[in-house]
């Protein structure tokens, strides 16, 4: 067996992996109307990609332009930070279900390609601490 497999073999018994299995997990939830929370969070992605490389770019220009590399140093990274925050924030708003809904669905597929009809018979791991401890009296 590949270690391709036996590592298939592992994750399929876990508990996000045979739900995603189990529930034949698909992707019919981007078809539903977007609220106005993702929408905001969507506009916020992508004013983050925006203003994320074109601006360190502009404003390093503009450093060089006014041979003041103190503007560059401060600016940059204020700026780059600023896009990744409003790219977290963005991910914040639009994201968690839409995330938990496209890994479920990408699990499942991969496993089933690599598993193939056995990745439905797969029993989960047994919880820790499940198991009583025979040994004591």
């Amino acid at each position: 067996m590949s270690i391709i497999k036996k590592t298939a073999l592992y994750f399929a018994q876990k508990e996000f992996c045979r739900a995603a299995i189990n529930e034949h997990a698909d992707l019919s939830i981007f078809k539903e109307k977007l609220s106005a929370v993702v929408i905001a969070g969507l506009i916020l992605i992508t004013i983050s990609y925006l203003i994320g490389i074109p601006a360190v770019f502009i404003i390093g220009g503009i450093a060089a332009w006014l041979k003041n590399p103190t503007f560059g140093v401060i600016g940059i990274p204020l700026i780059y930070g600023l896009s990744w925050l409003l790219l977290m924030l963005g991910l914040y708003l639009a994201g968690p279900k839409y995330g938990k809904a496209f890994n479920h669905w990408a699990v499942r597929i991969i496993l089933e390609k690599i598993l193939g009809d056995e990745a439905k018979t797969i029993r989960p791991l047994p919880q820790e601490g499940s198991e009583k401890d025979i040994t004591k009296n």
